[in-house]
């Protein structure tokens, strides 16, 4: 059982290293347009984003694949009782990567906003549904006898999943706010702030009430504290966001949202995919692990390789550690066509100002 519990700690930690480092990516993603006003101030947010998004993908890789190799069961009951959910996550993920890769292809302003609004909504829906996700597995879903969803994707959509949804959207868009104050400057810094204090206490009353939920259905007295842990620091990091304090800001959120994810696996412990028919039904860290040979080799391939990932991930936070400003961003193509039009007859003005924008 040491290896089971050991295996389960390690995929809640994986699970919160993501929605931590893709939640304020997803943060930033969803308010591309809302705290990047114009094309500079979006290209900002891009750039504070653009050297690690991709690093922080592999992490939900990471925590997908541990979970087929650990419990194989859960991965199995999980990944086809929410086929559709995930599919439409995946679809999700992949549209919002090519919009990164490709939104600098163009150079026409249409070719950009298409590509925004991608990078927008996809943010948006991923950050809801990967809430909607957790919530079903934290108040769990219809196992029949074999450990098969015997429910439809309708019985996913419900209330205590959806409130789940939203409290993953709101905190990721308020990480993102905090992030966002750290990275950038001037305007950009300014708005981020704004958005990031006044949303943080409709996102803290959000989790107070999904938190109270989830202990009144599968809750215990650890999950429930970690719940409010996660509740007060989002707060704090909001009060001290209005202080310009914006790496002990982004601290504490970094640490709200570990709290709060922590507490649905501490809410689920023994528990990996509890059953509405029949407590029986759930699957366990036991009834769905492998065997102990699979679970000892796993030990020490995370343990070779593990140090490794981690420290190459550092090292990326730590070389983009500087804020970015509208003035690191040259003009676009398009903007460089504007200031040669704007010319005298002979269009020496208009040269000397696509020059000095160079």
């Amino acid at each position: 059982m040491f290896l089971n519990n050991l295996w389960f700690v390690i995929i809640a930690f994986l699970w919160v290293g993501y929605f931590v480092l893709e939640g304020f990516d997803f943060g930033v993603g969803a308010l591309l347009r809302i705290v990047g006003k114009d094309e500079k101030g979006r290209r900002v947010l891009i750039n504070t984003i653009g050297p690690i998004w991709d690093g922080n993908e592999v992490w939900v890789v990471s925590a997908g694949a541990a979970t087929f190799a650990a419990f194989p069961e859960w991965y199995a009951s999980m990944f086809s009782g929410f086929y559709l959910a995930l599919l439409l996550i995946l679809v999700c993920l992949i549209v919002r990567g090519v919009a990164f890769e490709y939104r600098g292809k163009g150079h026409s302003d249409q070719w950009r906003k298409r590509w925004d609004w991608s990078i927008l909504i996809t943010s948006w829906v991923l950050a809801l549904l990967w809430g909607v996700a957790f919530g079903n597995i934290v108040r769990g879903v219809q196992l029949d006898v074999d450990h098969e969803y015997v429910g439809n994707f309708l019985d996913l959509l419900n209330p205590f999943a959806l409130l789940t949804g939203l409290c993953t959207l709101a905190l990721f868009l308020a990480h993102g706010a905090i992030y966002l104050a750290l990275k950038t400057t001037e305007e950009v810094r300014a708005r981020a702030r704004s958005f990031a204090v006044s949303s943080g206490a409709v996102t803290a009353v959000l989790m107070a009430v999904a938190v109270g939920w989830q202990y009144s259905i599968r809750g215990t007295t650890w999950s429930l504290t970690s719940g409010v842990l996660g509740v007060v620091l989002l707060i704090g990091a909001v009060l001290i966001t209005r202080t310009g304090r914006d790496l002990l800001a982004f601290g504490a959120s970094t640490l709200s949202v570990s709290f709060f994810v922590s507490g649905w696996f501490l809410a689920l412990y023994p528990n990996v995919f509890p059953s509405t028919i029949d407590p029986a039904f759930s699957l366990t860290i036991e009834n769905a692990a492998s065997t102990p040979y699979t679970l000892t080799l796993m030990s020490w391939i995370a343990l070779v390789f593990s140090p490794v990932f981690l420290g190459y991930q550092a090292w990326s936070y730590w070389v983009f550690r500087k804020r970015i400003s509208v003035k690191h961003i040259p003009d676009s193509p398009t903007e460089l066509k504007h200031h040669m039009d704007d010319t005298d007859q002979d269009g020496t003005v208009g040269i000397s100002s696509a020059r000095s924008k160079k």
